[in-house]
């Protein structure tokens, strides 16, 4: 089972699969971008925010997320595999930055994912008064510094994907404690 676990920094995605790890060390983690070692080059560029084309920025998550999938995902396909992070968030941020129609997105990770879309998604939902509380306690990359704003008209992208793609999913509160989301989580996944 593939599982995405999608949200913007700081709603708590990584916190959830390190406590998923400790209690079931047989599932398998990743992330995107950075989960393979093209991936680590890849993420290294996107988030110094370097590249100046948008449709570049795009391509090099698309290739970063076709090797996840090759190497990561699609050997391990009869285990459980969380990622943090993956084409919902790709599909957010590009819509985010303008200029991209969203039936192309599906079809380009369609394309990358060798047509297997996650068999669930859980979405983290912040608001803007805990995402400026958790940003301010950590040094901003390239992608952050776009304004909070920014992120959390990705995050209502990554939600509205969601819904048109009707891909069984969990909304998150991410405002709650940690393990009343924790707990969530295992019982939406049955573990």
């Amino acid at each position: 089972m593939y599982i995405l676990f999608e949200g913007i920094d700081t709603c708590g995605k990584s916190t959830q699969i390190e406590l998923l790890k400790k209690t079931h060390p047989e599932i398998i983690t990743t992330h995107e971008p950075g989960g393979t070692s093209f991936g680590k080059k890849a993420r290294e560029i996107l988030l110094n925010d370097s590249l100046r084309s948008k449709r570049a920025e795009l391509l090099l998550f698309l290739a970063d997320r076709a090797e996840h999938y090759e190497e990561i995902v699609e050997p391990n396909r009869y285990s459980m595999v969380i990622s943090d992070r993956g084409f919902i968030s790709g599909i957010g941020y590009a819509l985010a930055n303008g200029d991209f129609d969203f039936d192309e997105l599906v079809a380009l990770n369609r394309f990358a994912l060798k047509g297997h879309f996650p068999d669930r998604i859980i979405l983290f939902i912040t608001n803007m008064e805990t995402l400026q509380e958790r940003t301010s306690q950590k040094s901003l990359d390239g992608i952050e510094l776009r304004g909070l704003e920014y992120l959390l008209q990705v995050q209502e992208h990554m939600k509205e994907s969601i819904l048109r793609l009707d891909i069984p999913h969990l909304f998150i509160d991410a405002t709650e404690s940690i393990e009343s989301i924790h707990q969530s989580i295992l019982t939406y996944l049955k573990v």
